[in-house]
């Protein structure tokens, strides 16, 4: 029955994610598996972004796979994020029991007495606590005492922050001064100062993205793409991020559709493996490889008539 394969699926991962690994052998005596269905297993995991690794016969499953960073990001807080919401709830009626029982669960998985002693977690906590109420009733906040990227020169920013980013370490906002959206570090915002100004640039609000190839843009595209044996495993290895947007088409070939935010980065990987990659959209994309392809061989064959 299917319920029994999952079972044996779930078993033979918490197995392989196990500190001390486990050999081939001994995975098929305590699950009662053949070595076909081991291997078979074992591929399921790989197609579904799981690090899989092998050292001394030994088996194991690398933590840090893209899954369990995902699960971990979605039913965990950050150290600040843990202050930010202990502080609400120390402001709230203590004679509720749902509140005093939220409490209790946070204080058994945070050390606030650890936490709180961390003068870095607090200030950004304290950041981001503003940063927070500004966003939500869109009022404009003075960064004060930003610090440059270099460190040479502190001075108070006048912006309208809207958005979060990167796990709460980046606030993204639009700068009235300059007329550009602007990504601030909250470790080098030294205090928020809220205004009782309102936004009146909502219109000109611009989210930045990055995509799996660590370009940026304020914009996103997509791309389609049909890939062989080789380049799924290519892109796996060198982009565990992208495993998520794959499904497998056939026996030997996997679709992928996503947003980039720049042609470079994957039209790098695509013209790397241009034999085992069929490329399915979007029409731009297709337009940008035809070009690149035009430009290699103009200068392919320049060089070869300077040469003669």
């Amino acid at each position: 029955m299917r319920h029994d394969k999952l079972e044996r699926e779930l078993e033979m991962l918490l197995m392989l994610t196990d500190n001390r690994g486990y050999s081939m052998e001994k995975v098929c005596e305590r699950l009662s598996i053949s070595r076909r269905n081991f291997y078979y297993y074992l591929e399921f995991f790989r197609d579904y972004g799981f690090m899989v690794g092998k050292e001394n016969g030994i088996y194991r499953i690398d933590r840090n796979s893209p899954f369990f960073k995902r699960l971990v990001e979605r039913i965990t807080f950050t150290e600040e994020e843990a202050i930010i919401i202990q502080r609400l709830l120390n402001k709230t009626d203590k004679k509720n029991a749902l509140i005093e029982n939220m409490k209790e669960k946070l204080n058994r998985f945070y050390d606030f007495s650890i936490i709180k002693n961390n003068k870095a977690n607090e200030q950004s906590a304290h950041v981001i606590s503003q940063l927070y109420d500004a966003i939500k009733y869109k009022q404009v906040v003075v960064l004060c005492d930003y610090t440059s990227p270099h460190g040479r020169t502190k001075r108070d920013r006048l912006v309208e922050p809207f958005l979060l980013m990167n796990d709460n370490n980046e606030v993204r906002c639009y700068e009235p001064a300059s007329k550009m959206n602007k990504t601030f570090k909250i470790a080098r915002i030294n205090d928020v100062k809220i205004l009782t100004e309102q936004w009146k640039n909502e219109d000109k609000h611009r989210q930045m993205y990055t995509d799996v190839f660590m370009f940026s843009g304020e914009e996103q595209m997509p791309v389609k793409l049909r890939l062989g044996t080789l380049a799924c495993q290519m892109m796996k290895e060198e982009y565990p991020r992208t495993a998520k947007w794959m499904t497998r088409d056939e026996q030997n070939h996997w679709l992928i559709e996503m947003n980039v935010c720049s042609y470079a980065g994957i039209g790098r990987f695509v013209l790397g493996l241009y034999d085992d990659i069929e490329i399915l959209g979007d029409e731009a994309f297709i337009q940008y490889i035809s070009k690149k392809i035009e430009e290699m061989y103009n200068r392919t064959r320049t060089a070869d008539i300077s040469q003669t």
